[in-house]
Order: C-alpha cells, then structure tokens, then sequence
C-alpha cells in the first residue's frame, strides 16, 4: 500500500465551520509559528465570521468545496447535528491525498470514516480553554492515519494546549471530564469568590483572588508531578484554617459530588452519540 505523506513544509490547512474552535485553533497555530496564516483557509457565509479570520491573515474561499480542494489536511469544525450532512456533500473530494480531522463532539470515528469513505481521519477533542491557549485535547487515530499524521496534528494541537492520545472508545469519558470540565471549574471559581464576598471581601478582589488561585493550583498540580494529595498534605497545617475548610468540603460530599459530574457527563455523551 502507498505511504501519503504530507509535506510537513509546504502542507495548507483547511478548515471546515469557521466558529469559535476553528479561530482558537487557527490563531494558536499561527501565532506560534506551526504555519504561516497565507496557508490556512476556510469559508464561511457571515461577513462577520470572515472579517475574523481575515483580520490574522487567514485566506477565505467562495465554498466549503474551494477548502477541501485547496487543503492537505482539512478539519471539519461544524456543529455534531450536520457534521454528517457536510461530510457526504464533499465526500467526493476527500481523497486519500487528505488528512482529515473532526472536533465535533459525541460524534464516532467509525462514523465519520465510514461517511467520507476514507479511513485516513482523526478524532480530536479539544475544550474551551483552546481560546486562551489552554486546551485538554486527546486525538484518536482511524484505521489508515499514520504515526506522521498523529505527529502532524498533534504538533496543530500541542499549539492551543496539551494533547494526549487515546481509543476512540474512550471519549464520552473524556468529554465527560476534559470537554464538559471547564464549567465545573467556573462554577467552583464562581464559589469561591462568593465565599469571599461573605467572608467580607469586596467583589472583584474575591473574584481575582479565586481565579488566580484555581490556576496557580492547576499549574502546580500540572508542573511539579506531584500528587494532587500530596499537595493539598502540604497546604494543611495540623489544626489550621485549610483543614477546617477540607473538612467542611467533606462534610459537603464534594469529591463525590465532582466524580459523579463526570459520570453524569460521560453517560450523556454516550446517550447522545449513539
């Protein structure tokens, strides 16, 4: 069988939907120097949409049909609800010349390669913080994609985040923690500050306070290969003010509370792709 390798210099990227992922993913790619702007493209119906992508540089075609066309690797950004619809209308043009990649959640790769008629595809899951540079994505890789390709984007990916592989099985887990996740954190940053406000702090100062907090958390935790368990021994003095918080939080079922969020998350994500 013929190796399709993409020329990891010269190669242009398209993207299919031009929403809100599609521009973080666009703009940590070109910002970080992965590719030039002149070699990306998308098109998109709303001036507003196109204006975006215009203003960092990005080339805007007539037709979704002018993107595959003039693409190596194309990334279908779409909502789940018409990825199906989008990918038979060009499933002509998706040759395997191409490496294809979907974003959209809840939606299976056995679907997706079986829709374009070309196994050369990758699943990737990205979240939100992918605007700030942020992103959790795992990549799952279809039957024809190879390990240059799972390089390829991974090197797309790394550029907005962190990326990790894993079996396309795995996903409504995965979407389930890293995909809904950000909200949980939000809401607990929102609780945060408002136990500050009622411990008699003013607003924004709470506010920051707990931001700056959940993050500097989540960057040790990320950073020193620490146990997060370990961690939290090394902020909890024997009779202190961190452990009568801890103990509170327990008393409350918190732990319990966010494991089953993640359950909860992940079932829906089953229920939903299947």
């Amino acid at each position: 069988m013929e190796v399709l390798t993409i020329p990891t210099d010269t190669y242009k990227l398209g993207f299919i939907g031009a929403g809100k992922m599609a521009e973080s993913i666009a703009r940590g790619v070109v910002q970080s120097g992965v590719l030039p702007a002149s070699r990306i493209r998308t098109s998109h119906s709303n001036p507003a949409r196109r204006k975006v992508f215009e203003s960092f540089g990005v080339q805007l075609l007539p037709r979704n049909h002018d993107v595959v066309e003039d693409s190596d690797v194309v990334i279908f950004s779409v909502k789940p609800q018409v990825v199906k619809d989008v990918v038979l209308q060009l499933k002509p043009l998706l040759s395997k010349k191409k490496l294809l990649v979907s974003v959209a959640a809840g939606i299976k790769l056995k679907d997706l390669q079986e829709w374009a008629g070309n196994n050369r595809f990758i699943r990737v899951m990205p979240n939100t913080p992918a605007a700030v540079g942020e992103a959790a994505s795992v990549m799952s890789l279809g039957a024809a994609a190879t390990e240059e390709d799972g390089d390829l984007i991974a090197k797309l990916f790394g550029s907005v985040g962190k990326i990790w592989k894993a079996d396309d099985k795995l996903f409504d887990a995965i979407t389930g923690l890293s995909g809904s996740g950000p909200a949980y954190i939000y809401l607990a940053i929102e609780a945060l500050a408002d136990g500050g406000v009622a411990a008699g702090l003013p607003r924004e100062l709470a506010l920051g306070l707990a931001s700056q907090t959940v993050l500097g958390a989540a960057t040790m935790a990320s950073k020193t290969g620490k146990h997060p368990g370990q961690l939290k021994d090394d902020v909890t003095s024997p009779g202190g003010t961190t452990i009568s918080g801890i103990h509170e939080l327990e008393k409350g079922g918190f732990r319990g509370v966010l494991m089953n969020a993640v359950v909860a998350a992940a079932r829906r994500s089953r229920e939903l792709s299947s």
